[in-house]
């Protein structure tokens, strides 16, 4: 189409400048005389591609990003995949901090400038980590370890706003589902999910606010981790900005999605819960994992020949501040050796940069123990309040 333009353009020319009448010359052509002037005046200036169009893409971007930072972003992301490391915008992003870029780019404009550099294709293949040891939780009997996490916030017709909090056994994938208006209802969602999981060992979640309290307040306790000791269950909390350390939930949580909350009609609250709890025994009773030799997950309970533990009726919505217990933070030590619990900042020791840390507080002894691959690498006081 482009070729056959500027052969009209050239053709329309020519016939001006060897004496045609430029009406006469745009009724053959089809095109009005402001076209014909345009191209005849393009003519006249005497570039030998006068028939071609011009860029039309602006000179100047006045909110577009440094070239300096753009080149910045590309190599770091090149290098990182090279190295077979996370190279989504948040690790580029992370690294950059920890080289000291200036200024920081935020991940939206990383996520921009890989895409306009069709740097968006994702890894081919497992990913395989490269040295760095993390502490996982090894889940052999059923409610060894429990993941939980937040989808939401989902609406239904009205518009009702909602979060789900899913959990999952790791070891037998029975899940729970529990619907809630609003994140304050999250210890008495947690107590229901154990009434029909079973109370688990390791209870591990993510840096929401609503599991560890308040940054105003880090040493304070909040009610998921008092109601975790009340019942002797030790909260883990993953690194910050590390989702798939939840992987088993986070998997879970889009089955959820896409086989329930998009597929079936809701109409209120109330329907929303039994539609929950019908999924949830569809989900237990009637899928087939690969992982369980191709069971479902009660059957896996059944085959493991475990009886869990339930709860007692939920003593209090509030929990006083618990005598004995455990709880893990499980953090990323970068270049500037710090240690973040809940917004408090501790110094670790070289050994412990770019390791991957735990920190296991004890409440009866308010002290916080600290752990690289299985070794204890410090210990200090931590007095709870």
């Amino acid at each position: 189409m482009c070729l056959e333009e500027e052969r009209e353009r050239i053709l329309a020319v020519e016939r001006y400048r060897a004496g045609g009448s430029g009406s006469a010359v745009c009724a053959a052509l089809g095109h009005s005389r402001k076209w014909l002037y345009k191209w005849v005046a393009r003519h006249d200036i005497g570039t030998e591609d006068w028939y071609k169009d011009k860029n039309r893409c602006p000179y100047f971007f006045p909110g577009r990003t440094a070239r300096e930072i753009e080149e910045l972003v590309r190599l770091t992301r090149l290098h990182l995949y090279s190295a077979g490391e996370f190279c989504g915008p948040e690790a580029i992003r992370w690294r950059l901090e920890e080289e000291g870029a200036a200024p920081l780019p935020s991940v939206s404009t990383i996520k921009r400038i890989l895409r306009r550099h069709d740097l968006t294709h994702k890894r081919t293949g497992r990913y395989e980590p490269k040295g760095k040891a993390y502490p996982k939780l090894a889940a052999t009997n059923p409610n060894d370890v429990h993941e939980y996490d937040f989808v939401g916030p989902c609406y239904l017709a009205g518009p009702i706003k909602f979060h789900s909090l899913n959990a999952l056994d790791l070891m037998t994938r029975r899940c729970g589902v529990e619907a809630m208006t609003t994140k304050t209802e999250t210890v008495e969602a947690i107590w229901k999910l154990w009434c029909r999981l079973g109370i688990p060992k390791y209870a591990q979640v993510d840096n929401e606010m609503v599991f560890f309290g308040s940054p105003a307040h880090p040493r304070g306790m909040g009610q998921f981790i008092r109601l975790c000791c009340f019942y002797g269950v030790e909260a883990v909390f993953i690194p910050m900005r590390e989702p798939w350390r939840n992987g088993a939930v986070e998997k879970f949580n889009e089955h959820w999605l896409y086989k329930f909350y998009r597929r079936v009609r809701m109409d209120g609250m109330e329907d929303l819960r039994i539609e929950s709890q019908e999924f949830e025994t569809r989900h237990n009773s009637r899928y087939h994992y690969s992982p369980l030799g191709g069971r479902t997950p009660l059957q896996a309970l059944a085959a493991s020949g475990t009886k869990p533990l339930f709860p007692a009726k939920l003593p209090a919505r509030t929990f006083s501040k618990p005598q004995q217990g455990r709880y893990h933070v499980v953090r990323f030590i970068r270049s500037d050796g710090q240690l973040d619990v809940f917004g408090e900042r501790f110094p670790m020791p070289a050994k412990a940069v770019y390791e991957y840390v735990t920190a296991t507080i004890d409440v009866e002894r308010e002290r916080m123990s600290l752990h690289v691959c299985g070794e204890r690498i410090g210990e200090m006081e931590y007095r709870l309040r």
